[in-house]
């Protein structure tokens, strides 16, 4: 089966053509931070027929078009349901028909986070499992569980996709989702350069130097021994830690796959995340494993065919 794919992320889109469990070719869109989906779409198609194009291909050669969203999204009725401040108007747009008039194909689209789960469960860190959860750490904190070997989607498509979004702090920072110490407002990659600004003492930490603190920095300087980096890089470890808890009594996974940007630094990440899983998570029937994601920035994409082939 090959299909189109898309990623559609807050800064970019991700397009790509794929075949079964391997992607044929990918193409990324500078979204420059887009409001209007609207204005994004004619990029999408665009991107579709020179993949199709370099693959010595038509786009009716395709079975049809994936779409990973960064927001709630009704998979049965292939419509957004919240956006959380990105493309505003793709509440109001209907993906399908769009798809159906400009390409002349079916389109499914699904919670982009759930995608990445789909893709790692397919051809990626998460094949032979069945019972799942994957946490992604990046510009925020994705999680997603499946259950069964089904995606949780739930009566109002919010079960088993707010991971992220699980309070850590009572008494914490103020959330996208309007929320109060949720893990993402604590320790993502939006989050961060917040954490660091109203950390004591970080005048005097080599993080002053940096106009804006990511976690590349972040890790880079704690790796150095400078005491500020090393206090707010093992806040974070501890965070996302709790986090990754907090989905296990909830879904009862044999294995938590962890991907997204963060990962970089995963040799540290991962040992710290298992460590504390097997000291803190109630699980009598054995330890939860964790792995680092297998598919990358590509995960999302590679889900298309698992959607598209669900009944």
């Amino acid at each position: 089966m090959k299909a189109f794919s898309v990623d559609l992320g807050g800064t970019h889109a991700t397009c790509g053509l794929v075949e079964d469990g391997t992607l044929l070719a990918h193409e990324t869109i500078d979204t420059n931070r887009a409001k209007s989906l609207r204005t994004v779409l004619p990029q999408i198609v665009d991107a579709f027929r020179r993949l199709a194009d370099s693959n010595g291909l038509s786009v009716a050669n395709c079975f049809a078009v994936a779409v990973g969203f960064a927001g709630l999204v009704d998979s049965r009725a292939g419509r957004v349901l919240s956006t959380n401040g990105k493309y505003e108007d793709a509440t109001d747009i209907d993906l399908a028909t769009w798809s159906e008039q400009t390409l002349g194909l079916p389109l499914r689209i699904e919670n982009d986070a759930r995608m990445a789960l789909l893709g790692e469960f397919y051809a990626g860190a998460a094949r032979g499992f069945t019972e799942v959860v994957m946490m992604t750490l990046g510009t925020g904190i994705g999680g997603v569980a499946m259950m069964d070997g089904k995606l949780l989607r739930g009566k109002h498509f919010q079960a088993g996709c707010l991971g992220g979004h699980i309070p850590i702090l009572f008494n914490g920072r103020k959330c996208t989702c309007g929320a109060i110490g949720c893990a993402e407002a604590e320790a993502a990659g939006w989050s961060l350069p917040l954490v660091v600004k109203d950390w004591p003492g970080v005048s005097q930490s080599a993080l002053s130097k940096y106009p804006l603190v990511g976690f590349k920095e972040l890790f880079e300087e704690a790796g150095r021994g400078d005491g500020v980096a090393v206090a707010i890089r093992d806040r974070c470890l501890n965070i996302w830690a709790a986090d990754a808890v907090a989905l296990v009594h909830a879904y009862d996974p044999e294995i938590i796959v962890m991907g997204g940007g963060v990962m970089q630094s995963a040799s540290m990440i991962i040992p710290y995340v298992e460590s504390y899983l097997h000291q803190y998570s109630w699980t009598p029937w054995g330890d939860v494993h964790v792995r680092v994601a297998e598919l990358g920035n590509n995960a999302a994409l590679l889900g298309a065919v698992p959607l598209l082939s669900e009944s």
